[in-house]
């Protein structure tokens, strides 16, 4: 939704291939229809993503790398505001792993 998704309906009526990384399968798969369908492009793709676990965050980044011969653009838009605190299962404050931590780490990882 909002930006992120602004930025792939873009980038795929560039022809470019473009993978949606949402934590939500049923959003995601809405969202990648929508674009294919408004584009005509179908090379985008959903990946599943929650940048507040840094194990999916690796899982993400291990499969881009293999998956992929390239990656031209990484767009990091995750960002959430006003949830109560809590603690993820890595031990992180999950507002800060979800908004700087995650996406922090998904860029350091697909550097190579």
């Amino acid at each position: 939704a909002g930006i992120g998704k602004c930025v792939a309906m873009d980038l795929a009526r560039r022809n470019a291939r473009t993978i949606l990384a949402c934590r939500s399968r049923e959003r995601g798969q809405a969202a990648v229809e929508e674009i294919r369908a408004a584009t005509g492009n179908p090379a985008v793709v959903l990946r599943l993503l929650d940048t507040g676990s840094l194990a999916s965050v690796r899982a993400f980044a291990a499969a881009v790398l293999r998956e992929e011969s390239r990656l031209d653009v990484l767009v990091n838009n995750a960002g959430v505001t006003g949830l109560p605190f809590a603690i993820t299962s890595e031990g992180l404050e999950q507002t800060f792993a979800i908004n700087y931590l995650g996406s922090f780490l998904l860029t350091n990882l697909l550097l190579g």
